[in-house]
């Protein structure tokens, strides 16, 4: 990779652990480039990182043709620092659909980080991002959305929502709105928390352990990135995945 290391000017790179990326950033290549064809669907799972030194990274640059479809669901948890990032270019009457959960713990950092640029009009976009945090992890969503001027009708969601099992994790979201057209629908939204005491109190009083009641919320809670996975067998796949990794976390 020829560019110069990131700083954290640079708002992509804000929350980065750039002391982590630096030694192996000579090595890396460039974005891998998709272009999915006018009309046609493609998805694409991942479900783990390639580590090397610690460092973990997926660059896409994705354009999506006329009335086509992009669909990426992806797993970020096996990284001293790992980083899911998409730029999706999406064209007349396009979808471009990501979920995405961010699992850490001890000192990890993770973020997954798009940008949807809506260059033509009718296009949709849903991002939904679903973080769970131990340790002294910190977890991390950047979401950028541009509007082109004459790109009318689109419609655009983010959901970020992130689950703190330990006072010392973190987790930041930065969704980012750029309009220049005027009939569009542009929303987002972002939420930090705890386990909800009431409901394991509910739990437990119907005879749910505390330790299966955790495991329940968590699940369910983690499973709202995975819904949009069309086929039963690779949803299936992804959650028990996810399960596997959120059971370590607890």
């Amino acid at each position: 990779m020829n560019a110069p290391l990131p700083t954290r000017r640079d708002e992509a790179w804000r929350y980065a652990d750039l002391k982590a990326l630096e030694p192996i950033w000579p090595k890396l290549a460039g974005p891998e480039k998709i272009n999915v064809p006018a009309g046609e669907t493609v998805s694409r799972q991942i479900d783990a990182l390639t580590v090397v030194d610690g460092v973990g990274m997926v660059d896409l640059d994705v354009t999506i043709g006329d009335k086509a479809t992009f669909q990426i669901h992806v797993l970020a948890h096996n990284a001293d620092y790992g980083r899911i990032q998409v730029k999706a270019t999406l064209g007349n009457g396009s979808h471009f659909e990501l979920g995405g959960a961010i699992l850490g713990s001890g000192s990890q950092t993770l973020e997954i980080v798009t940008e949807t640029i809506h260059a033509e009009p009718n296009a949709t976009s849903n991002q939904v991002v679903r973080s769970v945090l131990a340790g002294k992890a910190v977890g991390s969503f950047l979401g950028k959305i541009n509007v082109a001027r004459h790109a009318q009708k689109t419609d655009a969601a983010q959901s970020v929502k992130s689950m703190l099992l330990d006072r010392g994790a973190t987790a930041n979201a930065k969704p980012e709105l750029e309009i220049f057209a005027d009939d569009v629908k542009c929303a987002h939204g972002a939420t930090v928390g705890e386990l909800d005491k009431q409901a394991l109190f509910y739990m437990a009083s119907r005879g749910i352990t505390p330790a299966l009641a955790k495991k329940l919320m968590l699940q369910a809670f983690i499973a709202d990135a995975f819904v949009s996975v069309a086929d039963d067998t690779e949803r299936e796949a992804i959650e028990s995945k996810a399960l596997e990794v959120l059971e370590a976390l607890s």
